[in-house]
């Protein structure tokens, strides 16, 4: 899934990186990035049971990411957390 996130830390030193441990990892990407209007519950389930949903969700947050689903939460949902904060 290196195509959905920037090069990863850790490659080749022994070390996981978050992008690594994600489940998102192992599912189809089609699942995080749905068409306009499309599901985003598939994706929103997997978030549910991941160990890292807060660190994705803290990387969507800090780098503005505006399409998919990240830490469990939508564009749209994420614009509502930044305007809060």
């Amino acid at each position: 899934m290196g195509e959905l996130f920037p090069p990863l830390s850790g490659v080749g030193d022994g070390t996981e990186s978050w992008q690594e441990r994600g489940l998102c990892a192992q599912t189809d990407p089609e699942a995080f990035f749905p068409e306009k209007g499309g599901s985003t519950r598939e994706a929103k389930r997997i978030c549910e049971h991941c160990e890292v949903q807060a660190e994705c969700l803290e990387y969507a947050l800090r780098n503005d990411e505006r399409f998919g689903i990240w830490g469990g939460l939508s564009e749209m949902e994420r614009r509502r957390i930044k305007r809060s904060a």
